[in-house]
């Protein structure tokens, strides 16, 4: 209800600006104790710290951790120490045509070209329209093995933690494609960001991009000499 009198109408314009900064005041404190709202999981995958972290990973599998999470909800924890199995080196064969990889977000497919040739086509699963995929052309910049991802807010319900995730190609700072345990939605965007396969698929997409992985190691860092495979994300 609006004030009456003039009495009443200063009384309200003073009230409202100390309404709003007690509102702020209440704010800055709930997320210093929460952590991140949900947009701030892009910036986290595009900073430095995480792609440092990446870079000095070793991509060997890590002793299971007691428990995993995806949005907030626990996971059954992956188990066992599997060792790498020998690939046929076909795969790797060196081709005259450009390797590069289609990623359709509007189809949640990816594909896997040698230049117009189609080798392998997958359903997916990329960002949701909160933590969207981005567009562009990018390069695979490293290969892990495995790798442990963290992110989002507990509070918000976009908390994750997921120890040994396999065949990770990171192709733009923290953004990755990968296989996938902690879910089987393939098709609808599920992701923070990165590109979802199942796991055989992320491992036969794993050996066929570049730089070539060798067979006994954890990780592979593309160079100039031996760039990564070309990533084309559109939608």
């Amino acid at each position: 209800m609006p004030p009456k009198n003039k009495k009443q109408k200063k009384r309200f314009l003073i009230t409202i600006p100390i309404a709003i900064t007690a509102f702020l005041v209440l704010l800055a404190a709930f997320l210093r104790a929460t952590g991140p709202l949900t947009w701030l999981t892009g910036k986290q995958l595009l900073s430095k710290k995480i792609v440092n972290t990446i870079n000095q990973s070793t991509g060997q599998w890590q002793s299971p951790a007691k428990e995993a999470f995806f949005n907030n909800q626990p996971l059954s924890v992956p188990t066992g120490s599997p060792t790498l199995a020998e690939r046929n080196q076909k795969v790797l064969a060196d081709t005259e045509e450009e390797k590069w990889i289609e990623i359709d977000l509007s189809e949640q497919k990816l594909r896997a070209w040698e230049g117009n040739r189609l080798i392998y086509e997958f359903v997916v699963s990329t960002g949701t329209k909160w933590t969207p995929t981005p567009i562009g052309e990018y390069r695979i910049w490293i290969k892990l093995r495995y790798h442990d991802m963290q992110g989002g807010s507990k509070a918000f319900g976009n908390y994750y933690y997921l120890p040994n995730v396999p065949f990770v190609m990171y192709f733009y700072k923290g953004y990755g494609i990968h296989g996938t345990y902690w879910h089987n939605n393939f098709g609808n965007p599920m992701s923070h960001g990165c590109v979802n396969l199942t796991t055989p698929d992320a491992e036969k997409l794993f050996w066929w991009a570049m730089p070539p992985y060798q067979t006994g190691s954890w990780a592979t860092r593309a160079s100039e000499q031996n760039p990564g495979t070309r990533v084309a994300v559109h939608e």
